[in-house]
């Protein structure tokens, strides 16, 4: 088997956040494949059990925590120093060395990095074949969290657009290839870095729909006969904790007026701003789960009320594979092939979005549309569609077919 190198800002393993999802897909599929070495950041105790895992399926593995407090602290230099506060913060003498090292004795040919700020580890290797997976275009994301921020927040999110964004395009440049999540964002990308357009590709997410399928022997984690709303997601992430926070006091209070539901905040780490949340009597936070599927399963609608968010959302995809009704905002439901009002339902103010919640509480609504965004999930979300492409990406003697390319 050939070698390759794979290197991640964060722990690929468990699944339980949405870029953890496509790079633990990545590296299962990648290590049947090649002679895997893999470099990667912790930045979650949780997840340190699951490194010997990792181990038994790669032929090395390089693995460092990351410690926030510290991490902040170094990224500020980067005011100093002119670079994105970014880079700083994905930066580890110790990773660079091991990965060169590795690089130059296993005479690696073909190398993956896994988000922008891994892409700086690239020029220090020895010349190989470079996939750069940028999943969304997280310069943008900054650009999005600058206009809901007041100042001073606000003006240190639009630098960090700026600088990220020159960075993002100097990797792409340098990178054989540059993968993003959904055709909006690799258009977006490619408008403000056309040069880069013949060597940026869209590789989808897809979505286990055998782990994420219904189970009847699946118990409740709700009281009986209760109307539960549920939401998925890290709960440190503030796109998460904005879109909680804004369904709570904007749109829970219009459904409670019309009959008893309870919204169930379902993740782990809620910051204290989310867990203040779970005062009032109609919100439940859960905090880490070790299973969400029993709460999407049993969960009368599921929201997806994110008012920024960039590429696909697993969270959505996975409740649409679990049969579930979805209720989501433009910002989730824009990058999906699903057709609003027969699959899923989309609105944007808070009483259209409390309206289209009350309606598929009613269970033969909620039934058929489920059934629907399940099928197509299975027809347009599955991961081997994703993986031929990745395949021939990884592999410069083969020529990408227009047939994958259109996938």
């Amino acid at each position: 088997m050939e070698p390759l190198l794979f290197l991640a800002h964060r722990l690929p393993w468990p699944p339980n956040k949405g870029d953890k999802v496509r790079s633990h897909h990545f590296v299962r599929h990648l290590a049947e494949r090649y002679r895997l070495y893999l470099g990667a950041f912790v930045d979650d105790a949780a997840d340190w059990p699951h490194v010997d895992a990792l181990r038994e399926m790669c032929a090395g593995v390089y693995v460092e925590p990351l410690l926030p407090w510290l991490k902040r602290a170094t990224s500020s230099r980067a005011f100093i120093t002119g670079e994105p506060l970014t880079l700083p913060y994905f930066r580890s003498r110790a990773l660079q060395k091991w990965a060169h090292e590795t690089a130059e004795r296993e005479r690696i040919g073909r190398v993956v990095a896994f988000s922008s700020p891994m892409a700086q580890y690239l020029p220090a290797l020895p010349r190989a074949r470079t996939v750069v997976d940028f999943v969304d275009m997280d310069s943008a994301k900054w650009d999005d969290y600058a206009a809901r921020r007041a100042w001073p927040a606000s003006a240190v999110y639009r630098r960090e657009a700026g600088r990220l964004h020159a960075f993002e395009r100097a990797a792409a440049q340098r990178a054989d290839v540059s993968l993003f999540v959904t055709d909006e964002e690799a258009q977006r990308f490619v408008a403000q870095a056309p040069e880069c357009d013949a060597r940026v590709r869209t590789l989808r997410n897809g979505v286990d729909s055998d782990y994420f399928s219904a189970d009847a022997a699946c118990a409740s984690p709700f009281p009986e006969d209760e109307q539960a709303l549920v939401f998925t997601g890290a709960m440190d992430y503030w796109p998460n904790v904005d879109a909680v926070v804004w369904f709570a006091r904007e749109v829970l209070p219009v459904l409670r007026q019309r009959g008893p539901v309870r919204f169930y905040v379902v993740g782990m780490n809620p910051d204290a701003t989310v867990r203040s949340l779970a005062g009032d009597p109609g919100v439940v936070v859960t905090g880490r789960v070790t299973d969400v599927r029993p709460y999407l399963q049993h969960a009368r609608v599921v929201v997806a009320p994110l008012r920024v968010a960039r590429g696909i959302q697993n969270k959505v995809l996975e409740a649409m594979a679990m049969a579930r009704p979805v209720v989501a905002t433009p910002a989730c439901a824009a990058p999906l092939s699903a057709r609003a009002g027969t699959e899923l339902e989309v609105a944007s103010d808070a009483q259209a979005f409390a309206a289209k919640v009350q309606a598929l509480i009613d269970p033969a609504r909620a039934q058929a549309m489920g059934r629907l965004a399940r099928e197509r999930v299975l027809r347009d979300y599955a991961w081997p569609a994703s993986f031929r492409l990745l395949d021939e990406l990884l592999e410069p003697r083969v020529r990408v077919s227009a047939e994958a390319l259109s996938r």
